[in-house]
């Protein structure tokens, strides 16, 4: 198979845990042929939608992992399947990205995930849909109805609808510390749409990774655990991570959300759970491979590129 990875540069691949790298590697162990580019590579000219693509060849080096053929202009419906990993944010640029795919796609190019399920699926807001798995739970911009969650929750977390890595995440605890400047700060005086959580305290047993690839569950999550008095579990926040075997909570959660999931075209999902509640469902580039396989023996990479076969030959 001929596989293209939408991804953001490969300078910037950190290739000892990307699953993006750890992806390509499998892919390429089985003989598929491996390409990539960049969003800013994509066209649009007279309806058809086109990418300025590279054809890679993995070295197995650390620092020159890859060798890269002379880039070619090739329509996107070329390709057996085309991988959608590009990192956050989910601005409008991402947003016209999934536009250019979701085009595409019309041409006969296989997008995985799909584009329009990407852009429909909120990483924040489609807990909505699940909220028989879900702590207690306002979206909202007022700042009055803010304040009453937080009083009748006690210790709430507040979060931006667009944010990654745990980046602009306050906890606000049952004294109401900071409440109104951290309503203030998040919603603009009222202007954004921001989400407040009740506070879970299992939180410092780790902020859970739960993999769901082809609407199945790995038998293994990556427990992301707050250090010091940090309450976020992210590893970009500094975060442990520690992989551990599926819980029955989890794979209740997951084998409920997944099939629901795949069948809406979102063939690798992220489920962050704390505790016994579901607090995130990450679409857009789900990472933990890596650390997954090197704790655990269990092959994620080869269990997802094995989804994206079947894929391809149940569409054939």
């Amino acid at each position: 198979m001929k596989i293209a990875f939408l991804a953001d540069p490969l300078s910037t691949f950190k290739i000892y845990k990307d699953s993006t790298f750890a992806m390509m590697r499998e892919a390429a162990r089985r003989g598929h042929a491996v390409y990539a580019f960049e969003q800013r590579d994509m066209v649009l000219e007279e309806g058809v939608v086109t990418a300025q693509v590279t054809r890679l060849h993995l070295t197995g080096e650390a620092d020159t992992w890859y060798r890269a053929d002379a880039p070619e202009i090739v329509q996107l419906s070329a390709f057996d399947a085309v991988i959608e990993r590009k990192d956050p944010p989910f601005d409008m640029e991402y947003v016209y990205g999934t536009y250019l795919l979701e085009l595409a796609e019309r041409q006969g190019a296989r997008v995985l995930n799909r584009p329009g399920a990407i852009r429909d699926h909120n990483e924040k807001l489609t807990i909505g849909q699940f909220s028989e798995f879900t702590s207690p739970t306002l979206v909202s911009s007022d700042p009055a109805r803010l304040r009453a969650f937080h009083g009748k929750h006690g210790d709430v977390i507040f979060k931006p609808l667009d944010g990654m890595g745990g980046a602009g995440i306050f906890r606000v605890k049952d004294d109401g510390m900071n409440l109104g400047s951290v309503i203030e700060s998040l919603t603009g005086n009222g202007k954004h749409t921001i989400m407040a959580q009740k506070f879970i305290p299992a939180i410092k047993q780790g902020d859970k990774r739960v993999l769901v690839i082809g609407g199945k569950p790995v038998p293994f999550t990556l427990a992301r655990i707050p250090q010091g008095n940090e309450v976020r579990g992210n590893l970009a926040a500094g975060g442990l991570g520690v992989a551990q075997p599926i819980t029955a909570r989890e794979r209740e959660i997951a084998e409920a959300l997944g099939p629901v999931l795949a069948a809406r075209g979102l063939l690798l999902v992220g489920l962050d759970v704390i505790g016994d509640f579901l607090t995130e469902v990450n679409v857009t580039s789900p990472t933990c491979f890596q650390e997954i396989t090197d704790q655990t023996g269990f092959d994620v990479a080869a269990m997802f590129i094995d989804a994206v076969e079947r894929h391809v030959h149940t569409e054939n």
